[in-house]
């Protein structure tokens, strides 16, 4: 005789789908029992899922202990598995009490107390020695990657390998912020995500999200990003992505197992420990959604992309010290600034010192593969515009698209100017000739147009 197992789970706009999605893998775990799922018929909720993937469902009209309690006991239930966090140890133990045969398991994501016969914490932080005062010595605890709950279809695609991008040269993003999007902030990401120069976005949402029209409408008339309302290929989507933008939740067991790249932002509180165990092993993250801070993360993801570091120069070792000086001193470089002199190691030491008390300069020894490829400096700094200047390691070639690419996402995202300048003698024609393919345009000239100034605005950047 088959054994019968009860899941009790609820989905909606304001709770999400994770828990039905992360329940659905459990229970192919159970392949010779029969599984039904105890439910609400809440708004926006993906119960319909549940009868797709073959599952029967008994729909609740409440939480109340005493309807769960006779359904259990009207389909003679011999395992029920708790995914619900307003199902606490109290109503676990009452549970048990009323029900001597039933066996309990809960499933956990904040370390909080139960009355079960088996504990399952499957996210990636998970430690089982913290369960230890919350649940009985009898209570087999399963926590960690281990027993992630992770559908077949993540698998199949990790299996495969990681394809170039043939059609195009953008950026590949992963963006999903909830089945529900509870926190309303996929326009507001997307907001931020158009000032980045060639990207491509694969936004994943579900029909729970009560802001589905308003994002359909958003997304009109703008190729860059691709809409996918209830996919079925998320692993695909994931594979084929460069990096990702998520929530701390089970989206984030799912990256970690796909090996991709990803920064978080915490929108609920039951985030809370996926948030600090992410943090602590140098992914990304945000507490909070902002525009500003949002900015900044997604930029250091994009040089973690390229392995660029940015080394400010009163940072610097001695040796690393002593090297820029020499390129700086170097003909190739020096001929073309506009003090041709050689530097001496006293004034050039006092320059950075200097570099730690003014907010109106920056410069930065550029890293990118372990390797230091340039100089990249910001001067005159202001609330509208600034100024910069670079120049390469003279013993590499090649390095000028780079170095100009992390000036431009530094200037517009970082320090958020609208308005990016160079001075540049006339007859530098590499340095002209690198500006002008990214769309700078000459805005004033001097010393009988020995002396160019160029300008790039924030609106015109094209990389």
């Amino acid at each position: 005789m088959k054994k019968n197992i009860l899941i009790r789970a609820d989905s909606s706009s304001s709770i999400g789908t994770g828990h039905i999605m992360r329940d659905l893998v459990l229970a192919k775990q159970y392949p010779k029992k029969h599984v039904i799922f105890a439910v609400q018929d809440l708004q926006g909720n993906s119960n319909q899922k549940i009868l797709e993937a073959g599952y029967s469902l008994s729909i609740l009209q409440s939480n109340e202990f005493e309807e769960l309690n006779r359904v259990i006991q009207k389909l003679a239930i011999d395992l029920l598995i708790i995914d619900h966090y307003d199902i606490n140890s109290s109503f676990e133990k009452k549970l048990k009490k009323r029900n001597s045969h039933l066996k309990v398991l809960s499933l956990d994501d904040t370390y909080r107390q139960h009355s079960c016969d088996i504990l399952l914490n499957h996210n990636i932080y998970a430690k089982k020695k913290l369960y230890k005062t919350l649940v009985s010595k009898s209570c087999k605890i399963l926590c960690g990657a281990k027993y992630t709950l992770i559908r077949e279809e993540f698998y199949k695609e990790r299996a495969k390998k990681k394809e170039a991008h043939k059609e195009d040269s953008s950026t590949k993003i992963f963006l999903a912020m909830g089945g529900a999007d509870s926190a309303n902030l996929n326009i507001p990401i997307l907001s931020v995500l158009e000032k980045f120069p060639n990207i491509s976005i694969q936004l994943v949402t579900t029909t729970a999200n009560s802001h589905l029209k308003e994002l359909q409408k958003y997304v009109q008339a703008k190729p860059w990003i691709k809409l996918f309302v209830n996919s079925t290929k998320i692993a695909k989507l994931m594979r084929k992505s460069d990096f990702g933008i998520i929530t701390p939740s089970v989206t984030a067991n799912e990256a970690y197992f796909m090996r991709l790249p990803f920064l978080s932002i915490q929108t609920a509180s039951n985030q809370k420990e996926m948030q600090k165990y992410l943090h602590k092993n140098n992914y990304l993250t945000l507490k909070k959604f902002s525009k500003q801070k949002f900015f900044a993360t997604l930029q250091k993801m994009f040089f973690r992309l390229n392995d660029i570091q940015l080394k400010k120069f009163y940072t610097l070792t001695l040796q690393e010290k002593e090297m820029i000086l020499k390129w700086r001193n170097h003909t190739s470089v020096r001929q073309w600034m506009f003090h041709t002199e050689p530097i001496s190691m006293h004034n050039h030491f006092q320059f950075i010192d200097s570099l730690q008390n003014t907010q109106k300069k920056r410069y930065f020894l550029v890293e990118k593969n372990r390797k230091y490829i340039g100089v990249i400096d910001f001067t005159d700094i202001k609330k509208s515009q600034c100024f910069f200047g670079l120049y390469s390691n003279p013993s590499l070639k090649g390095v000028g698209d780079t170095l100009m690419q992390t000036i431009i996402d530094y200037a517009f995202t970082t320090l958020g100017v609208q308005s990016l300048k160079a001075e540049v003698i006339q007859k530098n024609t590499k340095a002209l000739n690198l500006y002008l393919r990214y769309n700078f345009k000459i805005s004033h000239t001097k010393f009988q147009e020995k002396i160019l100034t160029l300008e790039l605005k924030n609106a015109n950047k094209s990389l």
